[in-house]
This record gives C-alpha cells, sequence and structure tokens, in this order.
C-alpha cells in the first residue's frame, strides 16, 4: 500500500488526504498509520492547514520519496524481469514433459 500511496502522489505536486483514501479505499484511521511511516523515513511532507472554515491535510511527495519511488520501481522491473526469463527457460526446457 505504501508503494500505492508514493505512486498516486507522484502524479501530482500535493494531494488532499481525503483524496488519497479515496483513491486507494482506505479508512482514515489505515491511510494514517501508512503515511506516519513514509513521513518519519522523509519521503513525504504532510501539511495542515485549512481550505475555507474547514482543516484539511495535504500531501507532498518528497525529493527523497521520489527518488525511493524510482529505486523501487527499478527493482521490481527487475524482478519481473527475472521472472519472464524463468518463465521462458521453463518453457524451452519443458518440450518433453507431458
Amino acid at each position: 500500500m505504501r508503494l500505492a500511496i508514493l505512486t498516486v502522489l507522484s502524479e501530482t505536486q500535493e494531494c488532499k488526504f481525503s483524496t488519497l483514501r479515496d483513491e486507494l479505499k482506505l479508512t482514515d484511521g489505515n491511510l494514517n498509520r501508512h503515511l506516519r511511516v513514509l513521513e518519519q523515513a522523509s519521503l513525504l511532507q504532510v501539511v495542515k492547514g485549512y481550505e475555507g472554515r474547514r482543516p484539511t491535510t495535504w500531501l507532498r511527495l518528497t525529493r527523497q520519496g521520489r527518488a525511493a519511488l524510482r529505486a523501487e520501481i527499478a527493482a521490481l522491473e527487475q524482478l519481473v524481469s527475472r521472472v519472464r526469463d524463468a518463465s521462458t527457460a521453463h518453457l524451452n526446457n519443458d518440450t518433453d514433459a507431458p
């Protein structure tokens, strides 16, 4: 879920808590817990303020968060490549299998 949070935040300069919550179909408490972990790791910034008279929380991906997301995507791409290579090798070696 934290990867999904970083991904959604990477699509914009900032995002409201409620928008992210609705997009990812999370409860307030569940999203809050993930955000705390990501904020403590300096991957996102939480900005509290008001929109009119209504309290609002905005979320922003930090430079470190963008770098971490890129690194995670690169690692996932390597894993996907390994799975594809293994599947191709398995199919090529399985021609005699019943």
